[in-house]
């Protein structure tokens, strides 16, 4: 799995090599887990400011405010990705865009009083989630959705 932070980020500015490491793990695991080659996967990484974020939010979903992240995904489902990578051969399959305000991560993280380095990577599996094509618009979607969540978040040793 590639997760590479966008130009803008300098390179991960924003996220500690530490937790750039660790969305590198938890991005592998989320595709392991939904059978796919994690090392023909990626997945590239903005974070941005407020204003940024509010204006995708507004443009792409139609709600004029600041949100956490944002999930820009490029197929539908787990089985959209394996076509997509029988059909690329050894070419890596990008998975989609995940876009996190640290602002809004930081306001959270005190909010629940955990780190910010917590809530990011949580933002980050959560939205990685979305590109595989969980979702949680309907009570057993958010179920099945969190306890995968929850699932990976154990497997990095990051729990509540």
């Amino acid at each position: 799995m590639r997760v590479y932070f966008t130009e803008d980020d300098g390179a991960g500015a924003g996220v500690s090599q530490g937790i750039s490491a660790a969305m590198q793990k938890a991005a592998e695991r989320c595709s392991v887990l939904e059978g796919l080659d994690a090392s023909r996967c990626e997945v590239s990484v903005s974070v941005v400011p407020p204003e940024e974020i509010r204006e995708l939010n507004r443009d792409y979903r139609g709600i004029d405010r600041v949100t956490d992240v944002l999930s820009f995904p490029q197929y539908e489902s787990p089985g959209a990705i394996l076509e997509a990578q029988r059909r690329t051969g050894d070419e890596p399959v990008a998975l989609g865009d995940v876009v996190i305000c640290r602002e809004r991560a930081e306001e959270q993280a005190e909010e629940f009083g955990h780190p910010v380095e917590r809530e990011l990577l949580y933002l980050f599996v959560h939205s990685v989630l979305h590109l595989l094509g969980y979702d949680h618009m309907e009570p057993e979607e958010k179920s099945i959705m969190r306890i995968r969540e929850e699932e990976i978040m154990k497997y990095l040793g990051v729990e509540r």
